[in-house]
């Protein structure tokens, strides 16, 4: 039987920690992250995380945002509170940055080409060199180790009077040294005592012009580098900004009768907001007139539409396909679903992962370490007997290649995309550190009741004696048709798809509990329990003895209709199933994933649920403080274990697990304990979660290896005097480019819900925003 789709209530309002947030410019490098993070966290009482991914800073215990400015800025960057509501100076910021290194790096690139194609053909041809050659190449080269090397030199004069270094200390080194050497040797008449090797043999003597072709390469690669690291990071983190474009700009207000568009930041709670079809919805609210086909895509994930009337809650971010409403607001701006998930997703984007901060400390020992390595290189080489062109020569590959940019950007980016990508897949991710568990999980425990069950019950079989299932089920419908019980929502429910007509009852008398009778058409009409028609004298044929005994044991509720003195009908319900849920555990299943049933309800109800699911293992009966045993007992065993719930009783045990899963219309307890918040309104999500997790984590030890490999395997080969100074300049340039690229591969991992099909018809126009927002989703 079909049954058009209805709005659910509308989810309870996330919250998060009180914290202040800064956009911070000027950080080059991992390193740079870590200076500004050590000087904060110095402060009394203030902790504080600076991403260098996201180029935010979260802070928490200062007397004002002042004070963490003004202690960033005297670290040499600059910062800026950051507003939700107008990211013009990050945004300004970083398209200047962008624009910068681009300009720096065309005017590198025009200067570097014609001074490597003349110094490499003058150095192998001695008959075409002609005097005056070498003052020529220095003068090209000067504009790119100077202006367009900028960058670097400027981070690494700021790192000495910080008396600290990072990757820009060696960049800035490696250039100067580079520039500095071509120039002493030109001046001097230094040569190679073996001449100089191009990769092609060994050329003339008199060719130390050649280095001037390092410290450019060497400025146009990083920059090349730096350039496009910069626009792929920026890339990343528009992901959140494709989820808050989703949120509409301008609503419809109506005061006294008139209607004004108004931006989204004058409505307040109380007002009545208008949408018109194709409208997106700018508060989350509920409706108080007309009747519409929501498009909750953008939300929930459903391609399928959810038609909602007077009295049904609605968020923000949801379409109007076909219909005008009028809402009451009861959740505005900053309070609104769409903007805590915005908020939470960034929060968790900028907190770090715990394998970053092993990276951060590898890091912040691996930049001094190279420069000891770089000097100690040198000097072998000459106490082996080599000149000191070719000792300066190795030096400068090791200092150049031993860059670990690749190793400071392999996590945060990672972590960075894949949270932004579970933000539009509809997993909310409250931090890195809970993408890493998801990844490690192996047992997938499962509340039932509001998470693969609907939480309400619903009829399920009808049992009828001297009359219809129809005239059975209007009758109780009419005597039902004023309660508010669970029960009674049910009866109702379900007559309205039998008949048309529900009879109207008087002399209602109700028993708390048991059941309630009232008079239709000059007829006795009871409906409730064994007992209430125990109580009121109403036998029990056999027939209906066991019906309600098959439902009994089946773990399901009946509710007994009795006319006069007898019992004419048992109507059978049951909290049913999800729709998906036997297809998303098994995609569970499908992951290798081990699942639990945990429930509060009886073996039998326990059973019946876990049967037509597929899962193996049920703990029924377990109280809400015996759950965390249940969840610890499995911890004992060796499984990592996730817990997906929704209540207040499922919140300790959400909070002892690995990993806590809470579905997004639960409770407020139960999300503020999860670590996930499952914001789409289909259990696929689990899956979806995990397996996105899981990707993230290969992504970081793809990005990781590729890091440490990269470095290890090249700083031997440099110092043995394997590796010119200018193609390592580019081999490192083209780490950092591969990591970033590598992460951004996260953005196009898709549900594994199969497709529900094309939408309904009669949906209407969407807004230009929320195109935009979607296209840019699926970029």
């Amino acid at each position: 039987m079909n049954h058009t789709p209805t709005a659910q209530a509308a989810p309870p309002a996330l919250s998060l920690e009180e914290r202040y947030t800064f956009d911070v410019s000027g950080m080059t490098c991992a390193a740079c992250a870590n200076r500004i993070e050590r000087k904060l966290n110095k402060l009394d009482g203030v902790s504080a995380t600076v991403n260098y991914a996201t180029e935010r800073a979260v802070v928490t215990g200062i007397t004002s945002p002042a004070q963490a400015v003004d202690v960033i800025r005297g670290a040499g960057y600059d910062a800026a509170e950051h507003d939700d509501q107008d990211d013009e100076w990050s945004r300004r910021a970083n398209e200047n940055r962008i624009v910068s290194l681009r300009r720096r790096l065309i005017t590198a690139a025009l200067l570097t080409v014609p001074l490597m194609d003349l110094t490499i053909a003058l150095a192998l041809v001695e008959q075409w060199r002609f005097p005056g050659w070498e003052l020529l190449c220095v003068l090209l080269a000067v504009p790119v180790i100077t202006w367009a090397a900028w960058p670097f030199h400027r981070a690494a004069w700021r790192n000495l009077q910080n008396r600290s270094v990072s990757m820009d200390t060696l960049v800035s080194i490696g250039i100067l040294t580079s520039f500095g050497w071509a120039l002493v040797s030109m001046l001097a008449g230094i040569d190679a005592a073996d001449g100089v090797w191009l990769g092609i043999g060994e050329v003339p003597e008199g060719a130390n012009a050649l280095y001037l072709d390092v410290a450019a390469g060497l400025t146009t690669f990083q920059l090349a580098g730096r350039y496009f690291e910069t626009r792929s990071r920026r890339r990343a983190g528009d992901v959140l900004g494709a989820l808050s474009a989703l949120g509409a700009r301008e609503a419809r207000r109506r005061r006294d009768g008139v209607e004004t568009m108004v931006p989204v930041e004058e409505l307040r709670t109380g007002d009545v907001v208008l949408v018109r079809p194709g409208e997106t919805i700018a508060v989350d609210g509920r409706v108080i007139e007309g009747t519409a086909s929501l498009d909750t895509g953008a939300m929930t994930g459903e391609s399928l539409h959810r038609t909602v009337g007077p009295g049904d809650e609605v968020i923000g971010g949801t379409v109007s396909a076909d219909g005008i409403l009028a809402l009451e607001a009861t959740r505005v701006g900053a309070h609104t679903q769409l903007a805590q998930m915005a908020a939470i997703a960034e929060q968790a984007q900028i907190r770090k992962a715990q394998v970053q901060h092993l990276v951060d400390a590898v890091v912040r020992v691996f930049v001094p370490v190279v420069l000891v390595l770089t000097v100690l290189v040198a000097l072998a080489w000459l106490l082996s007997g080599a000149d000191l062109s070719t000792a300066v020569t190795n030096g400068i590959s090791v200092l150049i290649i031993a860059c670990p940019c690749a190793l400071g950007l392999a996590t945060p980016t990672a972590l960075m995309v894949g949270v932004g990508r579970g933000a539009l897949l509809g997993v909310l991710v409250k931090g890195q550190d809970a993408l890493e568990a998801s990844g490690k999980v192996t047992t997938v425990v499962l509340d039932k009741t509001g998470t693969l069950t609907i939480g309400a019950p619903r009829v399920v079989d009808i049992h009828p004696r001297g009359v219809t299932a129809e005239q059975l089920m209007r009758l109780a419908a009419g005597v039902e048709a004023s309660s508010e019980h669970a029960v009674a929502e049910a009866i109702r429910t379900h007559a309205a798809t039998m008949v048309a007509d529900i009879p109207a009852a008087t002399g209602h008398s109700v028993s708390p509990g048991h059941g309630i009778s009232a008079t239709i058409n000059g007829e006795s009409i009871a409906v409730g329990s064994p007992a209430f028609m125990h109580e009121l004298g109403a036998l029990l044929s056999g027939p209906m003895e066991e019906a309600v005994s098959e439902a009994e044991q089946a773990g399901r509720s009946t509710a007994l209709v009795a006319r006069d003195a007898e019992v004419i009908g048992v109507v059978t319900l049951s909290d049913a199933v999800k729709e998906d849920a036997a297809e998303a555990v098994a995609a569970l299943h499908g992951l290798g994933l081990r699942t639990v049933l945990l429930t509060g309800d009886a073996p039998a109800a326990a059973e019946r649920v876990a049967g037509s699911l597929g899962i193996p293992d049920v703990r029924a009966g377990v109280l809400p403080t015996e759950k965390v045993a249940v969840i610890e007992q499995l911890q004992d065993e060796g499984h990592r274990v996730a817990m997906v719930g929704d209540g207040i009783n499922d919140a300790p045990a959400l909070a002892a697990a690995d990993l806590g899963l809470g579905i997004v219309t639960g409770t407020d307890v139960a999300l503020k304990t999860a670590d996930i918040i499952l914001v789409r309104d289909d259990l696929y999500a689990i899956a979806d979660a995990i397996t996105l997790a899981r990707a993230t984590n290969r992504t970081i030890r793809t990005n990781l290896i590729w890091a440490f490999a990269y470095n290890i395997a090249a700083i031997p080969i440099a110092a043995i005097g394997l590796l010119n100074p200018l193609i390592a300049a580019a081999a490192m340039s083209l780490s950092s480019v591969f990591v970033v690229h590598n992460s951004l591969r996260l953005q196009n991992i898709q549900t594994l819900r199969p497709s529900a099909g094309p939408a309904p018809r009669g949906q209407g126009a969407r807004s230009e925003t929320t195109t935009n927002a979607r296209a840019e989703m699926h970029q």
